[in-house]
């Protein structure tokens, strides 16, 4: 089973940027109600997406003060979980970062263990690629930054144990 996912943050000031589980040195962060890392939630959502599941905001309403400021990799987590009583296990988890600023080749290898953590998975398994918007529409802007993300994931719930 395949799913994708997509997510979108606008630059925030007085706020951490957090991508992949991995706090970035940057001038700005990203807003939203949880940590706003938008590469892990464009993860959840596909992982919750191949399920036939809802999307993030259903399991973390943005309006539930319980969610507020949580690390998204706590959101990845409970997707392992869901994934896990439904029988399914993660083949591979392939993301895109779209962003003029920061550069995120540095922290790459950083976030791959981070998501792999959280997801149960080798690193191998997690792709994390980094491109610019050459300059167009919001992200040319700087105004903020978007992820993509596609995951495959393997129904074991017929094979025998």
């Amino acid at each position: 089973m395949i799913g994708i996912g997509y997510d979108v943050h606008r630059f925030a000031e007085n706020r951490k940027l957090i991508l992949g589980g991995v706090e970035i040195p940057h001038h700005l962060g990203l807003d939203g109600h949880s940590d706003a890392d938008v590469l892990c939630h464009a993860i959840a959502d596909a992982l919750l997406g191949a399920l036939g599941e809802p999307d993030i905001g259903h399991f973390f309403p943005p309006g539930d003060p319980a969610c507020a400021g949580i690390s998204s990799l706590l959101i990845l987590r409970k997707c392992r979980e869901i994934l896990k009583s439904r029988k399914c296990v993660i083949e591979n988890v392939d993301t895109s970062l779209i962003a003029e600023a920061p550069k995120i080749l540095p922290y790459r290898d950083a976030m791959k263990s981070s998501i792999a953590k959280a997801l149960g998975i080798r690193p191998e398994k997690v792709g994390v690629k980094a491109t610019t918007n050459e300059g167009l529409g919001f992200i040319g802007r700087r105004e903020g930054i978007a992820a993509m993300a596609v995951v495959q994931i393997e129904d074991q719930s017929d094979i025998p144990f």
